[in-house]
C-alpha cells in the first residue's frame, strides 16, 4: 500500500465546517453509550474514530448520522441546500433527503445497505431515481461507470448481489452511496468481516475514492491500521467519553493516553 492519507494534507480550502458536533451525549437508562463528545469536521476532511467494542463510537456514530437521537448536546450540518441545520431538528422527510443527496452511510455489512433482490445496477440507479431523474440511459450510465469506478466488471450489472463475493458487495454498496456525489460520507467498519487481502483491496479503493473525490467521512473502526491508512484525524474511544484525540500519526506514534497506548502496543505485538 502507498502512503496513508494522513500524511496528506487536510483539504480545508473552505473556510466553513461542514460539521459541528458539541457536547453529545447518548445514555440508554442508566447506561452510557457516549459523553461530551465535541469536534469540527471541515470538507475533504477524514475523522476516524477508534476504540475497543463496546467503547461508544458506533453510539457516535449513530448520533451523528441521524440514526440516533442523543441524549444531550448538538450535530450542526452546514447543508449547501438549507444552509446550517441542526440535524436532530430536521423534519424525517429533510434528513431522508439529506442522506440520499448530501451525505451517504456505509454500513459494515453491505447486506444492510443493498437491496438483495434487485441487480447490481438497480441497486446504484435507485439513489437517482428517488431524487426525481427518470432518464434510463443516463441512469444505466452512471450504472456502469460507477462500476468501474469500484472495480467491478461491467458485464455484472444485471447480476444480483448475492451472486457476488462479500468484497465486491461491499465495492456496489459504495458505488450506491457515492453514485449521488455526496459531500459527507459516514462508515461502520467499512472492512470488518473481510479477508485480509480483500481488506487492503478496499482500503486501497476508499482511499483513492476520498482523496479523488474530496469527500469528508467519519470512519467508526477497531482496526488502527485502517485508521491511519484513511483518517487524517482521530478520535480514540473509551467507555464512552473521547480519552484522546489528534492528527492521526501524532496519536498513533506518540500516544499519550495510557488507554491509547495499550491499543498502539497490542497491535505492535500482534
Amino acid at each position: 500500500m502507498t502512503a496513508a492519507l494522513a500524511h496528506a494534507p487536510t483539504a480545508q480550502a473552505d473556510p466553513h465546517p461542514l460539521l459541528d458536533v458539541s457536547g453529545l451525549a447518548k445514555w440508554y437508562g442508566p447506561h452510557l453509550g457516549c459523553r461530551d463528545v465535541a469536534f469540527t469536521l471541515y470538507p475533504g476532511e477524514v475523522m476516524g474514530v477508534v476504540g475497543e467494542s463496546g467503547s461508544g463510537k458506533t453510539t457516535l456514530l449513530g448520533c451523528l448520522s441521524g440514526g440516533l437521537e442523543p441524549s444531550a448536546g448538538r450535530v450542526t450540518y452546514h447543508s449547501e441546500r438549507w444552509g446550517a441545520v441542526d440535524i436532530h431538528a430536521l423534519p424525517e422527510g429533510r434528513r431522508r433527503l439529506l442522506m440520499r443527496t448530501e451525505w451517504g452511510f456505509v454500513r459494515q455489512n453491505p447486506r444492510d445497505g443493498l437491496r438483495m433482490g434487485v441487480s447490481a445496477g438497480a441497486n446504484i440507479g435507485e439513489r437517482p431515481m428517488a431524487v426525481g431523474d427518470r432518464h434510463y440511459g443516463r441512469i444505466r450510465a452512471q450504472a456502469l461507470d460507477w462500476l468501474k469506478q469500484v472495480e467491478i466488471d461491467q458485464t455484472r450489472l444485471d447480476d444480483r448481489p448475492a451472486q457476488f463475493s462479500g468484497g465486491m458487495q461491499q465495492r456496489l454498496q459504495i458505488a450506491r452511496v457515492l453514485v449521488n456525489g455526496p459531500r459527507l460520507v459516514f462508515m461502520d467498519e467499512p472492512t470488518g468481516g473481510l479477508d485480509v487481502s480483500v481488506q487492503a483491496r478496499l482500503l486501497d479503493l476508499l482511499r483513492d475514492l476520498v482523496a479523488r473525490l474530496g469527500l469528508a467521512a467519519v470512519i467508526v473502526t477497531h482496526d488502527l491500521a485502517v485508521a491511519r491508512l484513511l483518517a487524517h484525524r482521530l478520535m480514540v474511544m473509551k467507555d464512552g467519553r473521547v480519552v484522546e484525540e489528534g492528527l492521526t500519526d501524532q496519536v498513533l506514534d506518540d500516544p499519550h493516553h495510557p488507554y491509547t497506548q495499550l491499543l498502539v502496543s497490542s497491535v505492535l505485538q500482534a
